[in-house]
């Protein structure tokens, strides 16, 4: 996965952070790549965390498909930890026969590119992020 990530940003020439969690949310692995920014640790946790928590990618929607404004996903974030939810796209849950082991989550890069970067990790070992 992690490999995954790395040449795609590299590719599109962007430094970031990933993060893998189990599906307790505990730390599998976490790498930086070079050039890239501290704060995208934390970042790409958080995204691994709150995927693998709810068990779908990290967005700017709510529960129900609806459209969270900023206020509504900051009161999100605080409610739950700011250590265990965000709105930031770029986290992706690994799910096998049905069943969440864990999550990923990418940050460094523009919203799109993270994004991406994380779901095709996730499709990348033949895992999908849909229940």
């Amino acid at each position: 996965m992690m490999d995954t990530v790395t040449a795609g940003a590299g590719k599109a020439g962007y430094a970031v952070a990933a993060a893998i969690v189990d599906a307790g949310g505990h730390s599998i692995l976490v790498q930086r790549m070079d050039g890239g920014r501290f704060h995208t640790v934390h970042s790409s946790t958080t995204k691994a965390v709150c995927a693998a928590s709810n068990k779908r990618p990290t967005t700017m929607k709510g529960a129900a498909g609806q459209s969270l404004d900023t206020m509504h996903a900051l009161g999100l974030a605080l409610a739950a930890g700011a250590e265990r939810w965000t709105a930031m796209e770029g986290g992706y849950p690994i799910i096998f026969d049905g069943e969440c082991v864990g999550g990923i989550g990418v940050s460094g890069a523009n919203w799109e590119v993270d994004d991406q970067l994380a779901r095709e990790a996730v499709e990348a070992i033949g895992a999908t992020y849909k229940i």
